[in-house]
């Protein structure tokens, strides 16, 4: 099932004549329940290395490297052709972790209260939102095929984290319900476009957004709550968790990029029949009026 998608890349492949057969049609992950597992693991990695780094190094320093490692896993997404796990999985974990310093940086160093920045973070994604659909009419992330494209996709995950961060901190924090209570909070908000997808009709591509933007503070809420000391959640440590959550990330992107679950089969056993078709007309062009046989042989 393609949960909160409102076309797959199959359905982009024959609608679209701009893509060439030697070129991914869309370079992201098919929606799948790993799809959500692997997403809310990155937010919750992203949440407790974000904290661990600002606190156990200079956090300027901290903030540069993250916005450098960030950089390159963003160049190897953009340089593939097609989507390849690690390569996807890595720039996800990498805008959660400079995504937290961002947002926590504009509550700590500049002073703004966690309902001012959720509110501005909420009206830049919507500002994102309608700039990518005035300019491709759709904001499905299966037809993510162009660079402008996968621009705005990047963009608008960036905006989501920040929003995310802010709103899970807002509820711990400011509304004073603490990260526990928080996780439970937004456990049953993103239960609300899973219903409205699959019993009241809502729109796939609300859905999936809504969704997104909810497992920010879901992952980040339950990563503060194991790392925080025992006076506010387990107090495993910030390190330890980051650690633990970075292992537990790495096996399921190896199951993915081994089994390959999460890529369109029907699009990956078209590719090379397009490619053969080709070649076909290639051969057929070098010698006009000979008649190409199905073994390749020219008769």
């Amino acid at each position: 099932m393609n949960m909160f998608g409102d076309v797959t890349t199959g359905q982009v492949w024959r609608g679209s004549t701009a893509v060439g057969a030697g070129r991914a049609v869309s370079k992201v992950p098919q929606i799948t329940a790993f799809f959500w597992i692997v997403k809310v693991l990155t937010t919750a990695q992203g949440e407790a290395t974000s904290d661990y780094l600002v606190h156990r190094f200079n956090p300027v320093a901290a903030v540069g490297v993250a916005a450098l490692v960030l950089a390159v896993s963003l160049i190897l997404q953009f340089r593939v052709r097609r989507y390849v796990a690690w390569v996807y999985w890595l720039a996800v974990v990498m805008v959660a972790v400079f995504g937290t310093m961002v947002a926590d940086g504009v509550h700590i160093t500049l002073g703004v209260p966690y309902a001012v920045s959720t509110i501005v973070f909420a009206v830049v994604l919507a500002v994102i939102f309608v700039a990518w659909y005035a300019t491709e009419k759709t904001l499905s992330i299966h037809s993510i095929y162009t660079r402008r494209r996968e621009a705005f996709y990047w963009v608008t995950v960036m905006a989501t984290f920040a929003l995310g961060t802010a709103a899970g901190d807002m509820t711990a924090a400011t509304l004073g319900l603490g990260y526990l209570a928080s996780g439970i909070l937004f456990a049953v908000v993103i239960a609300i476009p899973a219903i409205g997808y699959w019993r009241l009709g809502l729109n796939s591509v609300v859905a999936f957004w809504f969704a997104y933007i909810v497992t920010r503070p879901l992952g980040a809420s339950f990563a503060d709550w194991l790392g925080v000391p025992p006076s506010h959640g387990l107090g495993l440590g910030r390190g330890p968790v980051a650690l633990g959550l970075t292992f537990v990330i790495i096996g399921f992107v190896w199951y993915l990029a081994v089994t390959r679950r999460d890529v369109d089969r029907q699009f990956a056993g078209r590719r090379p029949k397009r490619a053969r078709h080709r070649r076909k007309h290639a051969r057929q062009e070098r010698w006009p009026g000979a008649r190409v046989n199905l073994h390749g042989g020219v008769s």
